[in-house]
C-alpha cells in the first residue's frame, strides 16, 4: 500500500487549544488529542483572532447580538464596544496567508471562532445557539474548500476521522497544485482517490470523472478549480457504513483470482461484519492490506483509500 506522508500538513488552530493563555479570563484550553496525538503528524499555525486586534488577556467579554443574516459582536459588560469590522477585517487578512495551510480547528462556543451553535442574542437579551463566530464565518467563506472542524466535535470519532482524512488528502492536492498542472496529472490523482471518494459518494465520483473526461484544449486552471471544490465538498460528506461496504467489496473483487475460496471467505466474512457493527473498519481494512502485501496489485497499490494517513493514528479503530 501506498504509505508515504512525508509531506507534514500545517493546521490552523485557535490559541487557547494548544495551551497558549490567551482567552478572555487568562486561561487556556488546551486540547490533549490535539496537541499530542495529532500533534505528532502536523505542524501547527496558531490564531487568536481577538488578542490579534488588540483586546489583550484578560479582557472584558464579547458575545454575538443580532440575528444570524446581521451579527454583531458586542461587549457583554459595555454594549458600545463593537468589535464585529475588526474581527472580519482580520479574518480576511489572515485568509491570504493561509494558502499553504491545509485545514484548521476552531475553538467551539466563542464569538469569534465557533463554526456553529454559537450563542446568539436578540434584542430582549435571550440566547438561540444559531451563532457563527465572525472570524471563523469570514475565513470558511473566504476559505470554502479549507477543512475546518472544532475541537468539541473532534470528539465525535466519525468527524474525527473524516477531518484528518480532509486534511491529508487537501495536501495531497495542494502538493498537486504547486506542481505543473497536466490532464495525466488530474486524471492519475482522481484514479488514486477513486475509492476513498465512492466511500462518501459514488455520485460525486461520476461527476469528477465527467468533470476530467474532456481535457484537450481546454483550461486546466478552470477544471482544477472545478475538480478541488467538488473533490472536497465529496470528502465532507459522511462515508457510511453501507458506502465503505460497497468500497471495501470493490476492491476484493481484484482478489477474486488471486486466493484460495478459504481466504474469500475469510474477507468476505470480515466485511459482513463490519456491515452488522461487530467490528471495526479497521478489521476488513487490515486484513485486505495483507492479503495485496501477498498478492501485490499495481493498481490498488497506489490506492489513497487503503492509507489514507498516518495508521497509527488509529483512527479507523473506532468508526
Amino acid at each position: 500500500m501506498s504509505t508515504h506522508h512525508a509531506e507534514r500538513p500545517v493546521l490552523g488552530v485557535s490559541s487557547c487549544l494548544i495551551g497558549q493563555k490567551v482567552r478572555y479570563d487568562g486561561t487556556a484550553k488546551r486540547d490533549r488529542w490535539i496537541v499530542e496525538r495529532l500533534g505528532k503528524y502536523v505542524d501547527y499555525r496558531p490564531v487568536c483572532p481577538e488578542m490579534a486586534i488588540g483586546l489583550g488577556t484578560p479582557r472584558p467579554p464579547i458575545r454575538l447580538v443580532g440575528t444570524p443574516a446581521a451579527t454583531r459582536v458586542i461587549g457583554v459588560e459595555d454594549a458600545s464596544v463593537d468589535v464585529t469590522d475588526a474581527l472580519e477585517g482580520f479574518a480576511l487578512n489572515t485568509a491570504a496567508t493561509l494558502r499553504d495551510v491545509s485545514g484548521y480547528v476552531f475553538m467551539s462556543k466563542s464569538p469569534s471562532c465557533g463554526m456553529e451553535r454559537v450563542k446568539l442574542y436578540n434584542a430582549s437579551g435571550q440566547a438561540e445557539k444559531k451563532g457563527v463566530g465572525a472570524y471563523a464565518r469570514v475565513l470558511m467563506q473566504a476559505l470554502p474548500n479549507l477543512p475546518c472542524e472544532e475541537e468539541g466535535r473532534l470528539n465525535d470519532p466519525v468527524l474525527r476521522e473524516n477531518f484528518v482524512n480532509r486534511v491529508f488528502a487537501y495536501r495531497r492536492w495542494q502538493a498537486l497544485r504547486s506542481t505543473r498542472l497536466t490532464a495525466q496529472v488530474l486524471i492519475d490523482f482522481h484514479a488514486r482517490h477513486k475509492y476513498m471518494v465512492m466511500a462518501h459518494s459514488q455520485a460525486a465520483y461520476q461527476r469528477l470523472g465527467r468533470l476530467l473526461s474532456h481535457l484537450k484544449g481546454v483550461d486546466l486552471e478552470r477544471v482544477a478549480d472545478a475538480y478541488e471544490a467538488e473533490f472536497m465538498a465529496a470528502l465532507q460528506r459522511r462515508a457510511g457504513r453501507k458506502r465503505h461496504v460497497n468500497a471495501l467489496q470493490h476492491i476484493q473483487g481484484y482478489l477474486k483470482q488471486r486466493i484460495d475460496a478459504g481466504d474469500k471467505h475469510e474477507l468476505s466474512d470480515s466485511i459482513e461484519a463490519y456491515r452488522r457493527e461487530e467490528v471495526p473498519l479497521v478489521v476488513p481494512m487490515k486484513l485486505l492490506r495483507h492479503y495485496f502485501r501477498r498478492n501485490p496489485d499495481n493498481y490498488i497499490d497506489r490506492q489513497w483509500y487503503l492509507d489514507p494517513y498516518p495508521e497509527s493514528l488509529g483512527l479507523r479503530n473506532a468508526i
